[in-house]
């Protein structure tokens, strides 16, 4: 069982950064590969960014590309999602997820395991 709790979203301008944090519980964080996903109101969730399990290979939709970027820390149980140069597109409850199985369908987001409870993040223009 994993527990994940995301923070740092907030109300920001475009062109701003935000820091989101996902912490997670339990000993066995480095056996997960992580994600962040996005869901706006009305609309299915969405992929943004994912790391694999020891941070060696790191995955993003094209629409942040370049803007965005995910790192983990193994040792904190924390994957964070650094997110530069924000839009009023991204605005959105943003979540992290934790994927435990060998082959990483990293976009797909219904082959993840544990949930946090999402942060907001609106950006105004």
């Amino acid at each position: 069982q994993v527990q994940l709790v995301e923070s740092g979203g907030g109300l920001v301008q475009s062109g701003d950064s935000l820091r989101l944090s996902c912490a997670a519980s339990g000993r066995t964080f480095s056996s997960y590969h992580m994600g962040w996903f996005l869901q706006a109101p009305g609309k299915e969730r969405e992929f943004v960014a994912a790391i694999t399990r020891n941070g060696g290979s790191a995955y993003y939709t094209d629409s942040v590309k370049g803007r965005f970027t995910i790192s983990r820390d193994n040792a904190k149980n924390t994957v964070y999602l650094q997110m530069n140069s924000l839009k009023p597109e991204d605005t959105a409850v943003y979540y992290c997820a934790a994927e435990g199985s060998p082959m990483f369908y990293f976009r797909d987001y219904k082959r993840y395991d544990y949930w946090g409870q999402g942060t907001q993040v609106t950006v105004s223009s």
